[in-house]
């Protein structure tokens, strides 16, 4: 409940005031909740915000996702929707002029690419697990295959975040995993 409060606080600040307004401080007023209940799940504001800006949908798997390709779909439009947003865009451009070593970066690292590579990664056994994919010897190439397409095209910005391109990348995924009869 608590953590449900501190998203939701995040994102609305996130939305209406802009990233550089987002401060502990803030989600705690707003919020309700108390700044050491929010430290000891993230260890930041930069850690909170990209957690905030990846709340709601953001990779959650419906209970009625039958299959590896239905989940995999919907984990992937809702990370890409995130981005899509003037708030996601905006959150690429600081982070394109962030230092590497920053807790911006450190924050979207962690709170973004890897827990959404995690997920896919848990999606990805589990299908195997069912006997619908073999696994790749290499699964972290397949993750970066999967997940890096979407951060190079937010970063880069050469071509559109939508959900044809969810759907293209969990394809071609699909084909490189296939069970063998």
């Amino acid at each position: 409940m608590a953590r449900a409060r501190i998203l939701k606080a995040a994102h609305d600040i996130l939305i209406e005031d802009g990233f550089g307004r987002l401060t502990v401080e803030a989600v705690a007023s707003k919020s309700g909740v108390g700044k050491p209940t929010i430290y000891r799940q993230w260890a930041n504001a930069c850690e909170l915000a990209m957690a905030a800006l990846m709340s709601g949908d953001s990779g959650a798997i419906e209970e009625d996702a039958i299959n590896l390709r239905s989940a995999l779909t919907v984990q992937m439009r809702s990370l890409i929707q995130a981005f899509a947003t003037t708030r996601g865009r905006q959150i690429a451009m600081t982070l394109a002029a962030a230092d590497p070593e920053s807790e911006f970066t450190k924050a979207f690292r962690n709170q973004v690419i890897l827990s959404s590579r995690e997920a896919g990664r848990a999606l990805l056994i589990e299908a195997a697990a069912r006997g619908e994919i073999m696994l790749p010897q290499n699964l972290e190439v397949l993750l970066d295959m999967m997940y890096g397409p979407v951060f190079y095209r937010l970063l880069v910005g050469h071509r559109p975040l939508d959900a044809s391109f969810a759907e293209n990348i969990v394809a071609i995924a699909l084909k490189v995993v296939v069970a063998s009869p």
